[in-house]
């Protein structure tokens, strides 16, 4: 085994680094990714003014991670088409337009599970 394959802690340290620049990337240069990070601030405080069971907190976290990773993915797909062809391309737009869409599947199935959670929560609230 040579030096390179070394357990390091500064090695993953590091990584986090990383990871924590490309977050805050991703929510400054990602007009989207602000959206769905609003929205799920929203959906938080909601949960928690409506006092969601456990298996609903878990449902609504779990709904707002794949958003956002989803867009993230979507955003960083979108980057790198750009690099690879900067003029169109009819099979960059397809590329393209596939992870557009698995975000918006991933966040219409979002919606559904929030108001599945949340609109019986809230009638009963105002009646």
């Amino acid at each position: 085994m040579d030096g390179k394959n070394k357990f390091s802690i500064i090695e993953r340290l590091r990584s986090f680094k990383y990871a924590i620049n490309g977050l805050r990337l991703f929510l400054m240069n990602d007009h989207n990714g602000r959206v769905h990070f609003c929205a799920a601030i929203i959906a938080i405080g909601l949960s928690w003014l409506l006092h969601i069971s456990a298996l609903e907190w878990v449902t609504i976290l779990l709904m707002i991670g794949a958003v956002i990773v989803t867009e993230m993915i979507n955003a960083s797909i979108e980057k790198l088409a750009d690099v690879v062809s900067p003029e169109y391309h009819p099979k960059i737009k397809i590329v393209k337009d596939v992870a557009a869409g698995a975000v918006l599947v991933t966040a219409f199935l979002a919606v559904i599970i929030g108001a599945i959670i949340f609109i019986p929560k809230l009638l009963s609230c105002f009646s």
